[in-house]
């Protein structure tokens, strides 16, 4: 299973294989043509409470990290992520300018049994 991070505006490359966006919201300024996502997957996102605890504060990433995996436990759509993930090469797509602190990352953990 092939797992990859990339920003949804960094361009698009053949070798992302499937994109998902992994966001619950719709990234900003962001068409749905210029995101060239093949999925949107909103529900494996962190619930709302769980992203306005966080916002975005590095001091709470330990435990949002904690919290997020808590969450991913019973998560049904996480289940329909690794199915795709079996399938082929796929790309966890996200917006956030952190890219060493953002839910995308703690996803891929997950799916790559690391977290």
């Amino acid at each position: 299973m092939k797992v990859s991070l990339k920003r949804v505006y960094e361009p698009p490359a053949s070798s992302d294989g499937k994109r998902i966006l992994v966001e619950r919201l719709w990234p900003r300024g962001m068409t749905r043509q210029a995101a060239h996502v093949d999925l949107w997957l909103k529900d494996v996102a962190p619930s709302p409470a769980l992203r306005k605890w966080y916002g975005h504060e590095v001091a709470k990433w330990d435990a949002f990290q904690a919290k997020y995996r808590a969450e991913l436990e019973s998560n049904p759509a996480l289940e329909e992520l690794r199915r795709l993930a079996r399938q082929g090469h796929v790309t966890l797509v996200y917006a956030s300018k952190d890219e060493r602190h953002n839910s995308a990352l703690v996803l891929k953990q997950v799916l790559d049994g690391t977290a």
